[in-house]
């Protein structure tokens, strides 16, 4: 069974506390505090195990946890800290907190291990609140809570190209015949449930991952039939090879297959509908003699708009070589850089309570606002601002914590400067 999404729990582990007692030996009668710390609680990581391919293994375990760490002891004995919890998921795979979609973090390209949630602390025995007028603390720090999270993970093939088209097209036959993937082929729509992998390797030319995107139906941006389980798949190719039936032999108009294939597209992310195609117009053993080639129909209609168009067997495997020499040339001229989803969801951030508030003041001298406290800075730490997304966060933090607010307060004015540990930005509403 292919498995490309699935929902788990993942609670990491709470804080020892820390622990309340005194010296008690022959000779000190009144022995001061020995109370010994908390261990940290267990953290829960994410790593990318390079031999898995599926997430079948989370359709039967869904809820994971970390170990909490042990409470402190007498003799200023430290609390053995919890063990981490390491998740294994293949490469690919994309974590989302479950209820906003958002994206918490992408195993792809170099990100190979993730901390996703980090243990509670271990609080202070009392030892540490020992001081010239209150010699005998009769308190201790307890532990600090665990975070807990439902996750949603979808595994999003990684290939460099993807085949699209309608079912019974030929897809599946045309990657058996270039890669070494050996998929099942049977004349019955929607043969190919699970996207197929294989590598395409050419004698002095860059050989490519190519990726069977099972078949589409009209519909499919709107979750129809299977629609969104395979358009996931197409969110990381570069380009695409549109495989048609340009012999028509269940009677279906080519031309019309790929302007329905790319209008789903389009529904379900225009950027990918943007990206290059490349159109293999399939079985042309097949086609009779007649007025007009419907392969010169399909080029008259789509090389105008530069999309180029080759007539091809997936069987006898006529100009196949011409196809994916053409392919391997475009992928040259396209950025190398793979596609990788950006952090959406931090949920150090947003799981973390803090107890000291941030303030907000303005600094006459340097006629600046300056925004400081713990939970700005580390959302400074999490946030990538060089990018979009990154920023829009940033903007609705500010908001939502009535930072905003409280600068307006302040009587701050359009273009003024905000500083916020080291970096400033000019306010505009």
């Amino acid at each position: 069974m292919f498995a490309d999404r699935a929902k788990i729990y993942v609670k990491s582990g709470k804080g020892g506390d820390g622990h309340v007692s005194f010296r008690r030996e022959k000779y000190v009668p009144n022995g001061g505090p020995d109370g010994g710390d908390g261990g940290h609680g267990g953290s829960v990581i994410f790593e990318v195990d390079e031999g898995l391919n599926t997430l079948t293994d989370f359709r039967h375990i869904r809820k994971y946890a970390a170990q909490n760490g042990e409470e402190g002891g007498k003799k200023n004995c430290r609390g053995k800290n919890g063990q981490d919890i390491i998740i294994k998921v293949p490469a690919g795979t994309v974590i989302k907190e479950a209820e906003s979609g958002k994206v918490i973090t992408d195993m792809s390209g170099d990100n190979k291990r993730v901390v996703l949630l980090t243990g509670g602390r271990g609080g202070n025995g009392n030892q540490h609140y020992a001081t010239s007028t209150m010699q005998a603390p009769k308190y201790a720090q307890p532990g600090q809570p665990a975070k807990e999270l439902e996750l949603l993970l979808e595994l999003k093939v990684i290939a460099d190209v993807g085949l699209v088209g309608f079912p019974n097209v030929g897809k599946s036959t045309f990657l058996s015949r270039v890669t070494n993937a050996r998929p099942k082929i049977a004349n019955y729509h929607f043969t190919t449930l699970n996207p197929n992998l294989g590598v395409v390797d050419l004698d002095d030319a860059k050989g490519f991952v190519i990726a069977d995107i099972p078949g589409l139906i009209e519909g499919a941006s709107e979750g129809i039939g299977l629609g969104h389980e395979f358009l996931r798949h197409i969110e990381r190719t570069k380009l695409m090879i549109h495989i048609v039936d340009a012999a028509s032999t269940e009677g279906r108009d080519p031309i019309e297959d790929i302007y329905a294939i790319n209008k789903e597209l389009e529904l379900y992310n225009p950027e990918i509908a943007s990206r290059p195609q490349v159109i293999a117009a399939n079985k042309i053993d097949m086609i009779y003699e007649g007025d007009e080639s419907p392969v010169d129909k399909i080029k008259k209609e789509f090389e105008p708009k530069g999309i180029k168009v080759f007539p091809i067997s997936a069987v006898s495997g006529q100009g196949v070589k011409e196809l994916l020499y053409y392919v391997s040339s475009l992928l040259d001229t396209l950025e190398d850089t793979p596609i990788i989803f950006e952090q959406e969801y931090f949920p150090e951030l947003t799981l973390t309570d803090f107890d000291e508030p941030f303030t907000v003041t303005y600094d006459e001298e340097e006629d600046e606002y300056v925004v400081e406290g713990p939970k700005i800075e580390k959302m400074l730490g999490y946030t990538n601002l060089e990018s979009e997304k990154g920023f829009v966060f940033f903007q609705n933090f500010l908001r939502d914590n009535g930072i905003l607010e409280q600068l307006e307060a302040l009587g701050i004015g359009e273009g003024d400067t905000v500083r916020m540990y080291g970096l400033s930005f000019d306010y505009y509403k």
